[in-house]
């Protein structure tokens, strides 16, 4: 059979193992998987942390249930923003449930704005190598041989950091359970959802929304938006992989040609093309070489050269001295005339002079003799002064302002949110003004019969004046105020108590559900949901709105009433 004559090199196809999806070559498995990042990955990772991690459960008559989270197709969306939740197949509400459906999708500058910058063919990478395999086994051979193992490196394009946003739906039957699912949910903000072993991604959560729907079941239901930082890296992109492999060489071997044969030891005539670096073997030696465009050296400011100017092209030796005008060394005096730097060390390294600053490693700077300073100072820290501190006029700020004069007034503060506390006594001698008002006494006038503008009174007036104009039966009606406590719910919407109501005085408001506060179970009934009745002269009804309160009375519930009633 005739022999093909093989290819020219210029003819053959460009083949790279790397760029392959699989990589295996005889007597070595590539068992690296290509690195890929999808939508699918950050949805599967969100499903995996509600699953596995955060576990939902409610407790349904002493037993802990378990909550189903679910991704919401198309249609179960379109089903829970029309009608509000889900049914099963036998058209039953499911609760409690848990529904999630990627919303959106963004670029994020989370990665400081990097990526593979071309599509076609990425131009930034992630490199790291594999560490053994069976290309770089170690063996006895390629020691003798002088051979480096081939080291094995991955080249991983740089992927496109999105940000993603879920929308999540919760309903339970009861505000006790939703309270301990929002509380776990909360619970892991910012945290790095996914599975062990694969790419995680942070989340963040900013807010709850609550609403409570009743129809023929009881629904409990909580709205939250969550984003996630995640990034996206196909397999494959036209017909380039992003996973790269690339194989160092075992041996680099290097070769000189030359136009003359050179004359060895022996005086044999040898050529240096032959002479190669490989196995270990060394090439012949070059005694010299001439280039064409020989290197210059030239003094320039402040450095001088023995032999300025001077060019190098190898045929003779050149020695150059470097000289600059002064000794630099480290206990030489150096002289600059200018000195410009970021910072200047002084001393062994406790003193430091930066761009508008000076600073000491041990926190002090002492300063021998007077200091002139003209213009501003500014102080950050506690300042303490031995001797006298002079000053025409004395400002301090803190949160407030106040001003020594040097003809003895004080002012503080400047706006009115300053404020000033006093620890102590304060004496005042004269009077003080209060927004506006002079105030020159405190007064024990118990009738306030001086009608002063300038005094204000004490505990002792107060407690003792006797408001005019009021007759007994009207002070005693506005006295009273009692407390009772419901003896019977009579049906849904009727509490009774055994009380008798207050008869206002002629010529006063009648008494009414206002003069009431109600507690039912140690909560606060809404004024605009009861009325009140006052039934016989011993029995006191309770009315409540149903549908405006939200709920119904039971017969174990506890209503507690605190107003005007007789006694």
């Amino acid at each position: 059979m005739a022999r093909q004559k093989p290819i020219p090199r210029n003819q053959r196809n460009d083949f790279n193992r790397g760029t392959k999806i699989s990589r295996n070559s005889p007597g070595a498995k590539d068992d690296v998987k290509n690195l890929s990042i999808g939508l699918m990955d950050m949805d599967s990772a969100v499903m995996y942390y509600f699953n596995e991690v955060i576990k939902p459960d409610v407790e349904v008559n002493n037993e802990r249930v378990k909550v189903p989270c679910i991704y919401a197709s198309p249609e179960r969306w379109t089903s829970i923003q029309k009608q509000g939740y889900l049914r099963d197949k036998k058209r039953q509400i499911i609760v409690p449930l848990i529904a999630f459906k990627r919303t959106s999708i963004a670029r994020s500058d989370v990665g400081g704005g990097v990526d593979k910058l071309d599509a076609n063919k990425p131009n930034l990478f992630y490199t790291f190598q594999k560490k053994y395999s069976q290309q770089n086994r170690f063996d006895k051979f390629s020691v003798l041989k002088n051979l480096e193992p081939n080291r094995e490196y991955y080249n991983v394009a740089i992927p496109d950091y999105v940000t993603l946003t879920y929308e999540f739906t919760v309903w339970t039957s009861f505000i006790e359970q939703m309270n301990k699912i929002v509380e776990k949910i909360n619970y892991s903000d910012g945290a790095y959802w996914g599975e062990p072993g694969k790419m995680r991604f942070r989340t963040r959560i900013e807010s709850f929304s609550n609403s409570t729907q009743v129809e023929n079941e009881r629904l409990i239901k909580t709205t939250f938006s969550m984003t996630l930082n995640g990034y996206i890296l196909p397999e494959a992109f036209n017909n380039y992989n992003t996973t790269q492999k690339y194989l160092t060489p075992k041996k680099l071997i290097i070769r000189e040609s030359t136009d003359k044969k050179l004359v060895d030891d022996f005086g044999r005539k040898v050529s240096l093309a032959s002479n190669a670096t490989e196995f270990g073997e060394n090439t012949k030696d070059i005694f010299s070489i001439n280039i064409s465009n020989g290197l210059v050296f030239e003094q320039g400011t402040g450095v001088t050269l023995s032999n300025n100017g001077s060019t190098f092209d190898g045929s003779t030796p050149l020695t150059q001295t470097f000289s600059i005008g002064q000794s630099v060394g480290t206990t030489d005096n150096v002289q600059f005339n200018t000195l410009t730097a970021n910072s200047v060390q002084i001393g062994t390294g406790t003193t430091y002079i930066t761009d508008g600053a000076i600073s000491s490693s041990d926190g002090t700077i002492e300063i021998t003799g007077s200091t002139a300073i003209t213009g501003s100072m500014t102080v950050i820290g506690d300042v303490l002064v031995t001797g006298s501190l002079i000053s025409q006029v004395f400002i301090t700020e803190i949160t407030t302002q106040s001003i020594d004069f040097s003809a003895g007034s004080n002012e503080f503060g400047d706006t009115l949110d300053d404020r000033h506390e006093f620890t102590g006594s304060v004496e005042i001698t004269g009077s003080f003004s209060l927004n506006g008002y002079q105030v020159d006494e405190i007064s024990n006038d118990n009738e306030l019969t001086d009608a002063s503008q300038t005094a204000l009174v004490t505990e002792y007036a107060l407690a003792n004046y006797t408001v005019s104009g009021l007759s007994t039966d009207e002070t005693t009606y506005l006295r009273k105020n009692y407390y009772k406590k419901s003896n019977e719910i009579v049906s849904t919407n009727t509490a009774s108590f055994t009380a008798t109501t207050a008869s206002a005085p002629s010529g006063m408001t009648s008494t009414t559900e206002n003069d009431f506060v109600f507690f039912i179970n140690g909560q606060y009934m809404e004024h605009d949901a009861v009325s009140i009745q006052q039934l016989n002269n011993t029995t006191f009804y309770l009315k409540v709105d149903t549908d405006s309160i939200g709920y119904e009375l039971e017969s174990d519930d506890e209503i507690i009433a605190i107003g005007k009633f007789d006694s």
